[in-house]
């Protein structure tokens, strides 16, 4: 979401105990969605192809599908003037192509809606409608907003996040059943596209009984549906409101991950999840950044080099709720839009910095997708940044965020045999010169170098 001022305190338990939490469900046995921030659909399609289902991610997250201001500045997709296709990541036909190409690949689509709020201005949209500020002709019109036509000022008061205006956005009066329906109707022209989910943006400014009241309207109530509610402490409103109505993007995740991976200490991860006061995580999206985190610094970003690279590892190694893979692009402003205005010509040209296709991440996806369901085994560490667990008998990884390499046999429940570390190499014949050997106790011995992992997993 577009908000820059929001300040994100992270209250973090750690224990000593080792307890395996839950995982989440999202629609189908890959739980991995990868997020193309700001990519035009014609790009994703092209790299659902070529990369997300080859790697076996589950889904795509994708930038809002609707119209918005003009400009060229990232936020301007947050800023919708109606509810028709024809944004500048593309129109309604690429976007049915888009879906369609990707089920092709065997990945599903989960669309960002932006439902709480219009815009913030008057002039002419993406698609060519006239609108001004709680005036959207054929959508809304002044009545169709909140009363409190002020900034958010208060976090503690829930009628003022709630029902006056994220950073002077037009707020909807979601409390509304015309406003209810029109949302509603949005939604269900996704579904009938063929979204397989979709991301509530700003959900956290939506009361939760309304957010219940517009699901009951679709034509699909059971669709996954993941809500953006910042946590923040002594504040009126909180995560756990909104299990009811979805899955939570769950932040104290990312940012405990900040907080431990760039200064604290990996050996107290060995209970990450609910006991460090997260949500369920069967109704949790784990990530390390997203769009907003990478640009505020309450989350790790992938300037933080291999800190970074091992905070995905770790995430897509450990069950804890639904891994959301970030992937962006670099840039000189906070506001500055995606280059060549979304068209991913190649990844890692052009400043997109596709981290979902790093090798240390991407090949992370199939090691989760090969141990779903299974629970933490053999869990070790050296007391302070070298850690290693297993996933049942299906996959082990060892992480080493000290300052110099890590030497030992580590302990695993692996069948004997050997193994490609896909942390190093990629499945296959290109593997020889990365090979570890399980022998039949279930040991295996490595050298894992500072800021790397070693990671082996059954099937590759």
């Amino acid at each position: 979401m577009v908000s820059f001022t929001r300040i994100l305190v992270v209250v973090c338990t750690a224990t000593a105990l080792l307890v395996a939490p839950a995982q989440a469900a999202p629609p189908g046995a890959k739980d991995v969605t990868a997020t193309l921030f700001e990519w035009r659909f014609d790009s994703v399609a092209r790299e659902c192809t070529n990369v997300l289902g080859p790697r076996g991610y589950g889904f795509v997250e994708v930038s809002p599908a609707q119209e918005h201001i003009q400009g060229s500045q990232w936020w301007t997709s947050y800023q919708p003037v109606g509810y028709s296709i024809a944004g500048r990541l593309g129109d309604r036909a690429s976007f049915k192509r888009m879906i369609d190409t990707c089920h092709a690949a065997g990945v599903g689509v989960i669309a960002d809606a932006v439902i709480n709020h219009m815009s913030s201005g008057s002039g002419t949209g993406t698609g060519g409608s006239q609108y001004s500020k709680y005036d959207y002709p054929g959508w809304y019109q002044t009545q169709d907003f909140h009363s409190c036509r002020q900034p958010i000022t208060d976090y503690g008061n829930r009628d003022n996040v709630q029902g006056c205006e994220l950073v002077g956005l037009s707020d909807l009066d979601t409390g509304s059943d015309y406003v209810r329906g029109r949302i509603a109707g949005y939604l269900n022209d996704l579904d009938s596209l063929g979204v397989d989910g979709v991301r509530v943006d700003a959900a956290k400014h939506v009361a939760a009984g309304d957010l219940a009241a517009i699901r009951s309207k679709l034509s699909n109530p059971g669709k996954f549906w993941a809500q953006e509610v910042i946590y923040g402490g002594g504040e009126a409103v909180q995560p756990g409101e909104y299990l009811n109505t979805g899955d939570v993007d769950e932040f104290r995740y990312a940012t405990s991950l900040k907080s431990t991976f760039s200064g604290g200490r990996l050996a107290d991860l060995s209970q990450f999840g609910e006991a460090w006061g997260f949500v369920s995580g069967g109704k949790a999206r784990a990530f390390v950044d997203n769009w907003d985190t990478e640009r505020n610094g309450s989350t790790l970003n992938r300037t933080y080099g291999s800190t970074y690279t091992l905070a995905n590892v770790f995430m897509l190694a450990w069950p804890y709720g639904s891994p959301n893979v970030y992937s962006g692009y670099s840039y000189g402003g906070a506001d500055d839009g995606p280059p060549n205005g979304g068209t991913v010509n190649a990844c890692f040209s052009d400043g997109w910095t596709c981290q979902h296709a790093w090798r240390q991440i991407a090949n992370m996806v199939a090691f989760r997708n090969a141990v779903a369901g299974t629970g933490v085994t053999n869990w070790w560490s050296d007391g302070v940044n070298g850690i290693a667990f297993g996933r049942g008998s299906a996959g082990y990884v060892a992480i080493n965020r000290g300052t110099g390499s890590l030497t030992r046999t580590f302990q695993t429940s692996l069948r004997a045999g050997s193994y490609c570390d896909v942390q190093h190499a990629d499945p296959g014949s290109g593997c020889a010169d990365s090979m570890y050997t399980v022998g039949a106790d279930g040991t295996f011995t490595a050298t894992v170098g500072a800021g790397d992992a070693v990671t082996l997993y059954s099937g590759a």
